[in-house]
Protein backbone atom coordinates (compact mmCIF):
# COMPACT_ATOMS: atom_id res chain seq x y z
CA UNK A 1 0.00 0.00 0.00
CA UNK A 2 1.43 3.44 -0.82
CA UNK A 3 1.12 6.40 0.83
CA UNK A 4 -0.15 10.10 -0.88
CA UNK A 5 3.02 10.29 -2.63
CA UNK A 6 3.39 7.14 -4.54
CA UNK A 7 5.90 5.88 -1.79
CA UNK A 8 5.72 2.71 -0.52
CA UNK A 9 6.88 2.13 3.41
CA UNK A 10 9.82 -0.03 2.37
CA UNK A 11 10.96 3.25 0.28
CA UNK A 12 10.42 5.59 2.90
CA UNK A 13 12.65 3.72 5.25
CA UNK A 14 15.79 3.26 3.06
CA UNK A 15 15.45 7.12 1.89
CA UNK A 16 15.33 7.91 5.44
CA UNK A 17 18.67 5.28 5.90
CA UNK A 18 20.15 7.28 3.34
CA UNK A 19 19.59 10.24 4.92
CA UNK A 20 21.44 9.81 7.92
CA UNK A 21 24.07 7.72 6.37
CA UNK A 22 24.84 10.76 4.34
CA UNK A 23 24.96 12.98 8.09
CA UNK A 24 27.10 10.51 9.13
CA UNK A 25 29.57 10.77 6.19
CA UNK A 26 29.04 14.72 5.86
CA UNK A 27 29.79 15.45 9.81
CA UNK A 28 33.43 12.97 9.25
CA UNK A 29 34.12 14.81 6.60
CA UNK A 30 33.90 18.09 8.22
CA UNK A 31 35.94 16.60 10.98
CA UNK A 32 38.33 15.33 8.61
CA UNK A 33 38.95 18.94 6.84
CA UNK A 34 38.66 20.50 10.48
CA UNK A 35 42.00 19.15 11.00
CA UNK A 36 43.37 17.91 7.86
CA UNK A 37 44.55 22.00 7.39
CA UNK A 38 46.79 22.29 10.14
CA UNK A 39 50.11 20.37 10.20
CA UNK A 40 50.17 19.31 14.49
CA UNK A 41 52.06 16.71 15.24
CA UNK A 42 50.13 14.34 17.60
CA UNK A 43 53.25 13.52 19.65
CA UNK A 44 54.31 17.36 20.04
CA UNK A 45 50.72 18.13 21.65
CA UNK A 46 50.19 14.70 23.90
CA UNK A 47 49.77 16.38 27.53
CA UNK A 48 52.78 14.60 28.59
CA UNK A 49 54.63 16.66 25.91
CA UNK A 50 53.08 19.70 26.78
CA UNK A 51 53.54 19.81 30.39
CA UNK A 52 57.08 18.67 29.95
CA UNK A 53 57.68 21.90 28.42
CA UNK A 54 55.77 23.80 31.16
CA UNK A 55 57.46 21.99 33.97
CA UNK A 56 57.68 24.24 37.14
CA UNK A 57 61.27 25.58 37.64
CA UNK A 58 63.34 22.90 39.71
CA UNK A 59 61.83 20.51 38.36
CA UNK A 60 64.04 20.22 35.36
CA UNK A 61 67.02 17.52 34.89
CA UNK A 62 69.73 17.63 32.43
CA UNK A 63 71.04 13.79 33.17
CA UNK A 64 72.62 12.59 36.74
CA UNK A 65 75.57 15.04 36.38
CA UNK A 66 76.08 17.33 39.04
CA UNK A 67 74.58 21.22 38.59
CA UNK A 68 77.16 23.08 36.77
CA UNK A 69 78.68 19.87 35.19
CA UNK A 70 76.31 19.07 32.28
CA UNK A 71 77.44 19.24 28.67
CA UNK A 72 75.44 20.60 25.78
CA UNK A 73 74.33 17.39 25.10
CA UNK A 74 72.97 16.34 27.90
CA UNK A 75 71.31 19.90 28.48
CA UNK A 76 69.80 19.90 24.97
CA UNK A 77 67.94 16.35 25.47
CA UNK A 78 66.62 17.10 28.67
CA UNK A 79 65.64 21.05 28.04
CA UNK A 80 66.21 22.55 24.71
CA UNK A 81 64.69 19.87 22.74
CA UNK A 82 61.05 19.93 24.04
CA UNK A 83 61.11 22.93 21.30
CA UNK A 84 64.06 22.98 19.27
CA UNK A 85 63.88 19.01 18.15
CA UNK A 86 60.88 20.32 16.60
CA UNK A 87 61.42 23.98 15.63
CA UNK A 88 58.42 24.88 18.11
CA UNK A 89 57.24 28.55 18.85
CA UNK A 90 59.63 30.17 15.73
CA UNK A 91 62.63 28.44 17.42
CA UNK A 92 65.03 26.97 15.12
CA UNK A 93 65.03 23.42 14.87
CA UNK A 94 68.29 21.15 15.50
CA UNK A 95 70.10 20.31 13.04
CA UNK A 96 68.53 22.82 10.33
CA UNK A 97 71.40 24.83 8.68
CA UNK A 98 69.06 27.45 7.36
CA UNK A 99 67.25 28.38 10.34
CA UNK A 100 70.45 28.74 12.25
CA UNK A 101 72.41 30.43 9.63
CA UNK A 102 71.36 33.74 10.59
CA UNK A 103 71.36 33.67 14.46
CA UNK A 104 74.74 31.92 14.37
CA UNK A 105 75.57 35.26 11.73
CA UNK A 106 74.51 37.28 15.24
CA UNK A 107 77.46 36.28 16.75
CA UNK A 108 78.12 34.29 20.13
CA UNK A 109 77.60 37.16 22.35
CA UNK A 110 74.10 37.79 20.85
CA UNK A 111 73.13 33.96 20.70
CA UNK A 112 74.37 33.26 24.34
CA UNK A 113 72.53 36.43 25.47
CA UNK A 114 69.27 35.68 24.09
CA UNK A 115 69.40 31.90 25.70
CA UNK A 116 70.17 33.28 29.06
CA UNK A 117 67.91 36.64 28.93
CA UNK A 118 65.09 34.96 26.79
CA UNK A 119 63.96 35.85 23.29
CA UNK A 120 60.49 36.05 21.87
CA UNK A 121 58.37 32.88 23.15
CA UNK A 122 61.80 31.70 24.77
CA UNK A 123 61.81 32.21 28.65
CA UNK A 124 65.15 33.02 30.08
CA UNK A 125 67.17 29.29 30.18
CA UNK A 126 64.46 27.96 28.13
CA UNK A 127 62.65 28.18 31.17
CA UNK A 128 65.09 25.95 33.26
CA UNK A 129 66.17 28.23 36.08
CA UNK A 130 68.61 25.77 37.81
CA UNK A 131 71.10 25.66 35.22
CA UNK A 132 74.35 27.37 35.47
CA UNK A 133 75.20 30.07 32.60
CA UNK A 134 77.66 28.17 31.39
CA UNK A 135 75.69 25.08 30.96
CA UNK A 136 73.02 27.58 29.15
CA UNK A 137 76.18 28.54 26.61
CA UNK A 138 77.13 25.08 26.09
CA UNK A 139 73.90 24.21 25.14
CA UNK A 140 73.57 26.75 22.45
CA UNK A 141 77.01 25.88 21.32
CA UNK A 142 76.17 22.09 21.20
CA UNK A 143 72.66 23.24 19.23
CA UNK A 144 74.35 26.10 16.86
CA UNK A 145 77.26 23.59 15.66
CA UNK A 146 74.79 21.42 14.59
CA UNK A 147 73.18 23.68 12.56
CA UNK A 148 76.81 24.90 10.94
CA UNK A 149 78.72 26.79 13.51
CA UNK A 150 82.32 26.20 15.11
CA UNK A 151 81.52 27.74 18.72
CA UNK A 152 83.41 26.00 21.72
CA UNK A 153 81.49 24.96 24.17
CA UNK A 154 83.06 26.42 27.74
CA UNK A 155 85.22 23.65 29.67
CA UNK A 156 83.56 21.50 31.95
CA UNK A 157 85.47 21.92 35.15
CA UNK A 158 86.76 18.27 37.09
CA UNK A 159 85.39 16.78 34.29
CA UNK A 160 85.82 12.82 34.81
CA UNK A 161 87.27 13.71 38.53
CA UNK A 162 84.69 13.12 41.45
CA UNK A 163 82.43 16.67 42.47
CA UNK A 164 83.61 18.40 45.02
CA UNK A 165 80.61 18.18 47.75
CA UNK A 166 81.08 21.91 49.05
CA UNK A 167 80.90 23.41 45.06
CA UNK A 168 78.01 20.80 44.39
CA UNK A 169 76.10 21.85 47.42
CA UNK A 170 76.42 25.57 46.50
CA UNK A 171 75.74 25.52 43.32
CA UNK A 172 72.07 23.59 44.20
CA UNK A 173 71.61 25.76 47.24
CA UNK A 174 72.13 29.37 44.51
CA UNK A 175 69.92 27.81 42.31
CA UNK A 176 66.88 26.00 44.20
CA UNK A 177 67.36 26.31 48.15
CA UNK A 178 68.20 29.82 47.97
CA UNK A 179 64.01 30.93 46.98
CA UNK A 180 63.25 30.14 50.45
CA UNK A 181 66.61 29.94 52.88
CA UNK A 182 68.07 32.87 51.87
CA UNK A 183 65.63 35.00 53.48
CA UNK A 184 63.90 32.61 55.49
CA UNK A 185 60.33 32.41 53.90
CA UNK A 186 57.53 30.67 55.43
CA UNK A 187 59.47 29.31 58.63
CA UNK A 188 62.34 28.39 56.89
CA UNK A 189 65.65 28.48 58.29
CA UNK A 190 67.79 31.37 56.90
CA UNK A 191 71.19 30.71 56.06
CA UNK A 192 73.48 31.74 57.91
CA UNK A 193 71.05 31.77 61.31
CA UNK A 194 72.99 29.42 63.95
CA UNK A 195 70.45 29.40 66.28
CA UNK A 196 67.85 28.38 63.89
CA UNK A 197 70.42 25.51 62.10
CA UNK A 198 70.98 24.19 65.64
CA UNK A 199 67.96 24.03 66.34
CA UNK A 200 67.08 21.34 63.19
CA UNK A 201 70.03 19.48 63.17
CA UNK A 202 70.30 18.30 67.15
CA UNK A 203 68.44 15.06 65.52
CA UNK A 204 71.61 14.47 63.20
CA UNK A 205 71.99 15.52 59.36
CA UNK A 206 70.61 11.98 58.53
CA UNK A 207 67.12 12.52 60.01
CA UNK A 208 67.70 15.93 58.38
CA UNK A 209 67.64 14.95 54.88
CA UNK A 210 64.76 12.17 56.03
CA UNK A 211 62.74 14.72 56.97
CA UNK A 212 63.55 17.31 54.04
CA UNK A 213 63.29 14.61 51.70
CA UNK A 214 59.62 14.17 51.87
CA UNK A 215 58.80 17.57 52.60
CA UNK A 216 57.71 19.49 55.78
CA UNK A 217 55.26 22.23 56.41
CA UNK A 218 55.87 24.56 53.14
CA UNK A 219 58.39 22.60 51.50
CA UNK A 220 57.88 20.65 48.86
CA UNK A 221 59.87 17.13 48.52
CA UNK A 222 63.61 18.08 48.43
CA UNK A 223 62.71 21.93 48.35
CA UNK A 224 61.63 20.49 44.11
CA UNK A 225 65.27 19.73 43.72
CA UNK A 226 64.85 16.78 41.42
CA UNK A 227 68.72 15.52 41.77
CA UNK A 228 70.10 13.32 43.37
CA UNK A 229 69.85 12.28 47.26
CA UNK A 230 73.79 12.79 47.21
CA UNK A 231 73.02 16.17 45.79
CA UNK A 232 70.99 16.88 47.80
CA UNK A 233 72.77 16.12 50.74
CA UNK A 234 75.67 17.97 49.54
CA UNK A 235 72.86 21.11 49.92
CA UNK A 236 72.45 20.48 53.11
CA UNK A 237 75.48 20.37 54.43
CA UNK A 238 76.52 23.04 52.50
CA UNK A 239 73.68 25.15 54.18
CA UNK A 240 74.81 23.43 57.87
CA UNK A 241 78.48 24.01 57.38
CA UNK A 242 78.13 27.83 57.01
CA UNK A 243 75.55 28.17 59.58
CA UNK A 244 77.72 27.08 62.36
Amino acid sequence: MSNENGMAPGQIIKVLIGVVVGLVVAIWLLAKLATGGYNVDAEVMTKEAVAARLKPVGESKASDAPPGMRNGEQVFKAICISCHGQGLAGSPKFGDAAAWGPRIAKGWDTLTQHALQGFNAMPAKGGAADLTDDEVKRAVAYMGNAGGAKFTEPPVGGAGAPADPAVVGKKIYETVCTNCHAAGVAGAPKFGDKAAWAERTKVGLDEVQKIATKGLNAMPPKGGFAGSDAEFRAAIEYMVNNSK
